[in-house]
């Protein structure tokens, strides 16, 4: 049984639809990519299926249980997932420690040392316990999306989505969460990430689920999408994001 699995998804605004019918299965241990160009829809498909937006029509099925019906806990829902924002979405005036435990103590009504040493096996997990510390100003861009991964994993989520995790990075700090990233991959957490990136793309993923319009156009890996592809649209998009230097 499939993690999550969506069926005919629709989310329009003002009458007009972004999504037009989104059907795609996530299973436990898989990481997807969904690329495409820019208002394809791709990050509302995310927050969709995080319940941040209501869907217009069509069915989310996550866990075994239609999150899309009325009366569903959505605070329960979304515990279950993370959700790791473009701009890190920090708490400035917290620490990275304060920062991470926030959620645990809130929500998972952890103790304070508990809370604590959960924080730092997951900040020791992607070489930032020596920046537990600090606060996101004192952080570069690559330490705060460091930072904001393990805000979410600390939370012990069955997905993982990241939402344009590197585009706010200059490329050497990209490079830095795309090595993240890939620890997680190669741990086979659960993982759905909406980027541009072709490089992350290609080694966080198992497939890649192209966009266009609305639509899903294709899925397939990274190798029979990235190279003279026989969609004029996938050709054409990949020819523009795949680094050729």
């Amino acid at each position: 049984m499939a993690l999550i699995e969506v069926n005919n998804l629709v989310k329009a605004f003002d009458g007009k639809a972004v999504l037009k019918g989104i059907n795609l299965e996530l299973s436990e241990g898989q990481s997807k990519v969904v690329m495409g160009t820019s208002g394809c829809g791709k990050s509302t498909l995310l927050r969709c299926l995080n319940l941040l937006l209501q869907p217009t029509s069509g069915r989310i099925i996550f866990k075994g249980k239609d999150i899309t019906r009325p009366g569903v806990d959505i605070r329960s829902v979304r515990a279950d997932i993370g959700f790791v924002f473009q701009h890190f979405a920090l708490y400035r005036h917290l620490t990275v420690e304060e920062n991470v435990t926030l959620g645990l103590r809130k929500l998972k009504k952890m103790k304070t040392k508990e809370a604590a040493e959960k924080a730092a096996h997951e900040l020791e997990r992607v070489g930032m316990v020596e920046h537990r510390n600090k606060y996101p100003a004192q952080l570069s861009g690559g330490q705060k999306q460091r930072a904001a991964i393990v805000r979410a994993l600390a939370m012990d989520p069955a997905v993982l989505f990241l939402d344009e995790p590197t585009s706010a990075l200059d490329p050497e700090m990209s490079r830095e969460v795309v090595t993240v990233i890939n620890k997680l991959f190669l741990e086979n957490v659960t993982m759905l990430c909406v980027t541009h990136d072709a490089f992350l793309a290609k080694y966080i993923s198992d497939s890649i689920i192209f966009m266009d319009q609305g639509v899903i156009v294709a899925e397939d890996i990274a190798e029979r999408l990235f190279y003279d592809h026989a969609d004029p649209r996938i050709k054409h998009f990949f020819m523009s994001v795949i680094d050729h230097r």
